[in-house]
């Protein structure tokens, strides 16, 4: 049984984007950096993933730095490889290519003691898809308070 610690999650993503397919992929990083999401200290909200030269890298993914390492500490956004493999490389290529589609992180969180991103296929969602989803949310919200008070 896999023992999983969640770390950060990018909440906006749901509500932005369409998901599509998900991939978990591990995440190349150095010791302060681990030590500092250890202790939570990380945001995935404007965070991108994009695909350079055969190898996905992540962007815009904030890391605070670890105070007891000052002299150590890396640039807080700077761009991190995701470890992956060769044929789930290329899957990402031919899907992040079509038109619309981004590579989105959901989350970030420790399996049995290493640092993994769940990285998704997303599209984006106009506003009206905003809208009906917002809708279609409250609407069972409704439904179910609704359902307890009949109970009740």
């Amino acid at each position: 049984m896999a023992n999983i610690k969640i770390i950060c999650q990018n909440k906006r993503a749901r509500h932005e984007y369409f998901i599509e397919d998900s991939i978990e992929c591990g995440l190349m990083l150095r010791g302060p950096e681990v030590k500092s999401l250890r202790d939570g200290k990380a945001n995935l909200t404007d965070s991108y993933a994009s695909v350079e030269r055969s190898e996905v890298w992540i962007n815009n993914f904030h890391i605070n730095p670890y105070s007891p390492a000052q002299q150590f500490n890396l640039h807080p956004t700077r761009k991190r490889k995701l470890l992956l493999n060769r044929k789930e490389i290329n899957k990402l290529i031919g899907r992040a290519q079509e038109k619309g589609y981004t590579l989105v992180p959901l989350k970030v969180y420790f399996k049995n003691g290493i640092a993994k991103v769940e990285l998704t296929i997303a599209k984006a969602k106009k506003l009206y898809d905003k809208r009906a989803s917002i809708k279609k949310r409250e609407a069972t919200r409704e439904i179910d308070k609704a359902m307890k008070r009949g109970r009740s």
